[in-house]
């Protein structure tokens, strides 16, 4: 029977080979573990498994086969719908050729005129319906509805990420740095990106050198010192906070945690879907301690690394236009703000949390990663080790040519 729970292994990506096979053939005739499933789980991923990356699949196919599934499906490791996003979708109540009827404005101050002339004309509360200021409906002004673009009034967001303004005064989080990990995953992905150099007092005993110089010396012990190894890169981690962002919160934490780990210099901002003229280094005080973007790019040199980390899916008004953002009225366009930190910054990536399948549903997603010449990445072991390598690269990286195709 263990042949087939072998094959399988093999068929979900795990590197076994009949080396290993045999391996553990060898050790069940030895009888080196007694005739319990938990023993027989520890000997075998200590014989088949190499990479930390395949822990977590391993453990899936084990579970699976040994509750006597004869095979697995196809999709088994692909990604899936989240159910929550399901859910929201036949929530909504329009149908296709209702939301077809629906007005979309040519542009921004298009609607700001629309929204004066409601607040003219509406004098009471309002619920449903498509045109007065209120919840539920399709009206493009208020919360909890559907409409293709317009200003949400209040946090009451159906999630369908289509506000162009949003008319309240929302509070973020900080992230957590000292969140526990449940997986070490995340850091082994940033350990590609680490680069040693020896800096300072010879203080580490060199064997290697010892052993070479005691040779040379006819045997006559030459001891050799060292520096010791300091991990010199730099980062600057920007990431993307509130709002849509909120479903990804555990994964950036995560993410934030490992890297304060595994990068000593590491400068960590926020934003809120898109860079303008200032980020913030704590959200408690976001409003009245911002940090103008220019004072970023004169301070931090084109040595270090940036990894920029958010969904890339707003209005494209964010993206494209002067007043542009959901929060205040800003003078410069955000794509203008990120070309400026791209010009400087020569080593920038974009990693995405979300599902990547879904980022051709958002056009502000598949600008920005053209934008990036590609180098967006999504947040998974697979897309955070790329990221990691693209990041090394001494010269500028297309995606394509880390991934090794061009998907």
């Amino acid at each position: 029977m263990f042949y087939k729970f072998f094959f399988e292994l093999k068929k979900h990506g795990i590197p076994a080979s009949m080396h290993e096979y045999l391996s553990l053939m060898d050790a069940l005739q030895q009888e080196v573990i007694n005739y319990d499933v938990e023993e027989f789980y520890a000997l075998s991923k200590t014989i088949f498994v190499k990479q930390e990356s395949h822990l977590d699949r391993f453990d899936r196919i084990f579970d699976a086969y040994f509750k006597h599934m004869q095979s697995l499906p196809e999709d088994f490791f692909m990604s899936k719908i989240p159910m929550d996003w399901l859910d929201s979708e036949f929530k909504k109540h329009l149908t296709p050729e209702e939301r077809e009827k629906l007005k979309k404005f040519k542009d921004l101050e298009a609607l700001y005129e629309k929204f004066r002339e409601i607040l003219d004309e509406q004098d009471g509360k309002h619920e449903g319906g498509n045109k007065w200021i209120g919840v539920g409906g399709s009206s493009p002004f208020g919360a909890g509805g559907y409409h293709p673009e317009g200003f949400r009034m209040g946090n009451q967001s159906a999630g369908n990420r289509t506000a162009v303004k949003v008319w309240e005064k929302r509070e973020f989080e900080n992230l957590d740095g000292n969140v526990e990990i449940n997986t070490r995953n995340i850091k082994v992905a940033l350990k590609y990106l680490r680069h040693f150099s020896r800096e300072g007092i010879p203080d580490e005993f060199d064997l290697d050198g010892t052993i070479r110089k005691t040779s040379e010396n006819a045997g006559m012990l030459d001891i050799s010192m060292v520096p010791k190894k300091k991990n010199r890169i730099k980062v600057l981690l920007l990431m993307d906070v509130g709002g849509s962002m909120d479903p990804h919160v555990r994964t950036c934490e995560q993410l934030f945690s490992a890297a304060k780990h595994e990068f000593k210099h590491l400068e960590l901002f926020y934003f809120h879907n898109c860079i303008y003229e200032s980020i913030w280094k704590d959200n408690t005080f976001r409003f009245s301690r911002r940090i103008p973007t220019l004072e970023i790019i004169h301070k931090y040199g084109k040595d270090y690394k940036v990894i920029i980390v958010g969904d890339a899916a707003m209005s494209p008004y964010e993206l494209m236009y002067a007043g542009g953002s959901v929060e205040h009225n800003n003078d410069v366009a955000g794509i203008k703000w990120l070309r400026l930190l791209s010009d400087h910054f020569k080593h920038m990536i974009w990693i995405n949390p979300m599902q990547e399948y879904t980022w051709d549903f958002y056009e502000t997603t598949v600008y920005l990663r053209s934008f990036m010449e590609a180098r967006m990445f999504p947040m998974t072991i697979d897309g955070l080790v790329q990221g990691m390598k693209c990041l090394k690269n001494k010269k500028r990286t297309h995606r394509s040519e880390v991934w090794g195709d061009d998907r």
